[in-house]
């Protein structure tokens, strides 16, 4: 009988050591036996999960060793003992081999050109991805340049570098890093490479003739040369302010004319270019001003139309100079005449923008736009309500408008109610008002102004006299006789209103089995009677009036009601008709009994 007390895991000489160092793991199984017998022991050791090592002894200690540690051994290691049919494991241990091998890094080219590119690789035989790999590309007296590159399943990277201009002798190294248990492990320095770049041409040479500095209207030169080793696909590019001014292909110099103008000023660009190689030469320029810009003066900027107009054209201490006066046009500056000087009378169409050119010795500069505005006089201005007819509801606003058919806009409106000044409006052809107090017995008249920037004065519409419409209010409905009215005879009905501007339309309303209308009529005041002659007993019922006018509210007044009843002649009719069959009756009743009696 036997059991196992414990199996654990131990690390020689420390779980910590250096890349290079040997290194041993070793399994110890502890195990309680009832009498000394020999059994075997099947040992095994995983790392990470994956079997490394395995052996059978009949002792209880089995050793792993590493005779030269590296990083990628480096992970969790932990045993497993069987023995008779039983198995038993350790607890892990985690093992870390600090450091990391020497990378080595090879150039595929030791000389180079500017603008190629070259090609590095950096490898690590004895170690295991994932691993990081950073190139270097070292230059005298600057910081070097990295490149970063992650690989998951090589021991080994490959990256580029451009040569760029000024490039002389460059060096490049590499090294590696590694996560373990999230801190970084990193190697040393790779074996420094050196590149050897060689120029394909020369810095370019740029220049100006007869110098930098010229004067407006003088022809500038400009060349760009430079030295090629080798003249397949060179170019030569002149440029200013990044726009291209000139090129040439597969030559070695480059030249440039113009006749130089102020704007001509600034800093030149003469770039050289092969491939990925690139080259430039900066120049500045300077070019003084011939002569300043002209000035058009006008002898007015705002006059009435027919009025007389001059233009004036100068250059300031110059006077040796091709004038010529134009007009500004959305579609081309329109042509005046050529000459210092323009004279003419104006109409309302010459209004826009005028600007005259001077040139001198093929420079030609223009001055600033002038503004000129002729103006029309205004017409008489017609003032009317918006809505058409001159009437307004108390209580609604008034809303006016003013039109002047003819004048130069802007054109000023002013509207008065009475005498007072209401509103000050500036617009082209119309204004419009709107007055919100109305009152009763408002019977000031309307007007409004029209004016301009012409000289003459200001022109006035004829007075606007606005009726003011009061609503019907408090409508009420009468009778005579009142509630009962005997068959065949006359009923007046009164139908009259508190308030309300002439004429006002009344109406009478009959109300029995259906509503019927049975009297209209327009009156020029606030009462109205109509007579019905020959009540019969179909007149009936409810009676109401509705009063209005243009204000267009209908007023109700409240019901009275009619009850035809029979006339005193027709009640004796009834009467007679009734007790004659009675008195009859009697009567032979009476001569019955006194028949009897005597018989």
């Amino acid at each position: 009988v036997f059991t196992f007390n414990i199996v654990e895991i131990k690390v020689q000489p420390s779980v910590k050591v250096q890349n290079g160092a040997p290194v041993s793991i070793i399994c110890h199984a502890d195990i309680s036996k009832s009498t000394d017998f020999q059994m075997k022991h099947n040992f095994t050791i995983f790392k990470d999960g994956k079997l490394v090592f395995m052996t059978i002894l009949d002792r209880g200690d089995a050793q792993y060793d590493i005779p030269m540690a590296r990083s990628s051994d480096t992970g969790d290691y932990e045993c497993t003992v069987e023995a008779g049919g039983k198995t038993k494991s350790s607890n892990s241990v985690h093992v870390w081999v600090t450091g990391m091998t020497k990378p080595i890094l090879t150039a595929e080219k030791k000389e180079v050109l500017e603008g190629e590119v070259v090609k590095l690789r950096c490898e690590l035989p004895e170690e295991v991805p994932p691993l990081h790999f950073i190139f270097r590309k070292i230059k005298m007296n600057s910081t070097p340049k990295e490149k970063s590159v992650f690989e998951v399943y090589r021991n080994f990277s490959v990256a580029a570098f451009s040569v760029e201009e000024g490039d002389n002798i460059l060096q490049f190294d590499c090294f590696a890093k590694r996560n373990v248990k999230l801190e970084f492990d990193s190697s040393e320095y790779s074996n420094k490479t050196l590149v050897t770049v060689k120029e394909p041409f020369i810095k370019p040479t740029l220049k100006a003739k007869p110098s930098n500095n010229i004067t407006e209207g003088d022809r500038i030169q400009l060349e760009c040369s430079t030295v090629v080793a080798r003249m397949r696909d060179i170019e030569i590019i002149l440029q200013k302010n990044k726009t291209i001014l000139s090129s040439v292909r597969d030559e070695k110099l480059l030249k440039y004319s113009a006749v130089a103008t102020l704007e001509d000023s600034g800093e030149y660009l003469c770039k050289v270019e092969q491939g990925r190689a690139s080259k430039s030469t900066k120049l500045n320029i300077v070019v003084s001003e011939l002569f300043p810009k002209p000035i058009l003066a006008a002898s007015m900027n705002n006059l009435d139309e027919n009025k007389e107009l001059t233009l004036s054209c100068s250059v300031n201490g110059f006077r040796k100079a091709n004038f010529s006066i134009l007009r500004r046009n959305p579609h081309g500056d329109v042509l005046l005449r050529n000459s210092r000087n323009l004279t003419m009378r104006v109409s309302v169409n010459d209004t826009g923008s005028y600007i005259c050119k001077a040139e001198v010795k093929g420079i030609v500069k223009q001055s600033k736009p002038v503004r000129i505005n002729v103006y029309a006089p205004v017409s008489k201005p017609t003032l009317s309500v918006v809505s058409g007819l001159p009437e307004v509801v108390l209580g609604k606003p008034l809303q006016l408008i003013c039109r002047s058919a003819m004048g130069t806009p802007p054109i000023t409106f002013t509207f008065y109610k009475g005498n007072e000044v209401k509103k000050i409006v500036t617009n082209d052809t119309y204004a419009t008002f709107l007055d919100e107090n109305i009152r009763h017995n408002d019977k000031r008249g309307y007007k409004c102004d029209a004016r301009n920037n012409h000289s003459s004065s200001m022109k006035t519409s004829n007075i606007l006299n606005v009726t003011v419409i009061v609503p019907v209010r408090n409508a009420s409905l009468g009778s005579i006789p009142n509630g009962e009215v005997e068959d065949g005879s006359e009923v007046a009905f009164l139908c009259s209103v508190n308030e309300g501007s002439w004429p006002i339309h009344f109406r009478l309303y009959r109300k029995a089995n259906q509503e019927d209308l049975i009297f209209a009529n327009n009156e020029s005041a606030d009462r109205v009677v109509w007579r019905k002659e020959g009540m019969s007993r179909q007149d009936t019922g409810t009676y109401y009036c509705v009063a209005s006018n243009r204000a267009n509210v209908d007023v109700k007044s409240r019901p009275i009601t009619i009850n035809v009843i029979l006339a005193t002649w027709q009640k004796g009719v009834i009467a007679a008709f009734v007790l004659m069959p009675i008195a009859g009756a009697v009567a032979l009743a009476l001569w019955w009994f006194l028949f009897k009696k005597k018989k």
